[in-house]
């Protein structure tokens, strides 16, 4: 048995547990900072609460739906991916009590911790859609923020003959705020190869009153959505689905007043509302009241917890002004890996995360807006070019590059900067 194993063998007393770290959440977020921390100090006692076997690439859940990735492809067993040296606790947790450094598991089992780095992921929230959770999977009604659903959406895309082909948007933060789009992009493309685009009607229905937050990327969505003939209705958000009569309900403001109509749909591709998990928003760290509340509550440039010194949070779970992806965790996980080890060396926690994050909007086979931006909307990009152009160069980054540095580069705490992409591209 190596020194760390004994030594946590040693912090299992009376069926509690005790670890230097413990980092909530094994998904992107947490293996990627437990990596990174691990390659900074293998001596670190650390250990990763997160019960589920399997890790998902989630990102290519859109191109599985697009036809152009598999669903298997996008997967590995969990235990895979825990670093060495990592402890991992399969277990769902249940609630914290940060006034005792204390993560207390469905199972009752009490985890002490001297830092906790918490980063569970998001919620998807199906039942706030009333009929949803019944129709979802059959007659046309899928989803691509499911691996359940994902082949789904290609089959149903396929199977289309003609007539309403809806994609919603919710109005809640979600994960992968482009997504609902790319979708609609690609089966566009599909139903004109297919000979069918003429019998179609593509609607995007958006709670918003824009294509995209960054207005320069909005722009160039709004030449898309023109170039490609798609209505888009703002102000709508779906409230219910009607699979008897395949119609979907939607609640429109007016600005005056909140209105109900019914659509009819054909194919209707959900993007469902989103919050954090319940034993998030039940907890003293989430924020409490305003615009986050429910998400935790850290500041945004360190991402150290505004109340609980010895807390630190990232991912979607963050409660941050910004889009909650992959590529916003590649740059949150080294600010709270140089801060956590600062807090454990005593000297002071300055390192800053400037809200970067990416959403690669792909416009259609081959084509990928890179839409590179911060915490002020401003685009910016790692690739010397103007992000705001759809570009096949950004298609074979999403496609396949992408894909292969989150399990090799990103997963295993090493350098994920977009030299190493220039050097490709």
């Amino acid at each position: 048995m190596s020194i760390l194993n004994q030594q946590i063998s040693a912090n299992i007393t009376n069926n509690k547990l005790t670890h230097q770290i413990v980092i909530v959440g094994g998904g992107a977020a947490g293996i990627t900072v437990a990596a990174q921390l691990l390659k900074k100090d293998r001596n670190l006692d650390l250990a990763i609460i997160e019960p589920s076997e399997k890790h998902y690439y989630q990102p290519a859940w859109t191109l599985v739906g697009g036809g152009q990735y598999q669903i298997e492809n996008a997967v590995k067993d969990e235990q895979d991916c825990i670093p060495n040296g990592a402890k991992w606790i399969k277990a769902y947790v249940e609630k914290f009590d940060p006034d005792h450094n204390l993560v207390i598991t469905r199972d009752r089992q009490e985890i002490k911790y001297n830092y906790l780095i918490v980063c569970p992921g998001i919620q998807i929230d199906w039942h706030l859609i009333q009929g949803l959770k019944e129709a979802i999977g059959k007659d046309g009604v899928t989803s691509n923020y499911s691996k359940d659903y994902a082949p789904y959406t290609w089959e149903s895309i396929n199977k289309f003959s003609g007539g309403n082909a809806i994609f919603t948007y919710p109005v809640t933060p979600i994960k992968c705020g482009g997504a609902a789009q790319k979708i609609m992009y690609m089966t566009d493309e599909t139903l004109r190869k297919r000979g069918v685009r003429n019998k179609s009607n593509i609607i995007f229905c958006t709670p918003g009153a824009k294509m995209f937050g960054v207005p320069e990327y909005s722009e160039s969505l709004d030449k898309v959505i023109k170039e490609k003939n798609i209505e888009v209705k703002f102000k709508h958000n779906l409230k219910a689905i009607k699979p008897e009569t395949k119609e979907a309900i939607f609640t429109v403001n007016t600005g005056t007043e909140i209105e109900e109509i019914s659509i009819k749909y054909d194919l209707l591709h959900v993007t469902p509302p989103m919050s954090a998990p319940e034993f998030i928003k039940n907890s003293k760290l989430a924020v409490q009241n305003g615009s986050m509340q429910g998400w935790v509550d850290v500041n945004q440039y360190t991402l150290q917890h505004n109340l609980y010194a010895n807390v630190f949070s990232l991912g979607d779970v963050a409660g941050l002004p910004t889009s909650k992806t992959a590529a916003a965790i590649r740059k949150q996980a080294p600010v709270v890996v140089k801060n956590i080890l600062s807090l454990i060396q005593s000297r002071q926690v300055n390192e800053e995360y400037n809200g970067y994050t990416c959403c690669p909007l792909i416009t259609g086979y081959g084509k990928v807006i890179m839409a590179e931006f911060n915490y002020e909307n401003k685009p910016i990009s790692s690739f010397l070019l103007n992000p705001t152009k759809p570009r096949y160069s950004m298609w074979l980054v999403k496609r396949y590059a992408l894909p292969w540095l989150y399990w090799n580069r990103m997963l295993k705490g090493e350098p994920f900067e977009p030299d190493i992409l220039r050097e490709l591209f």
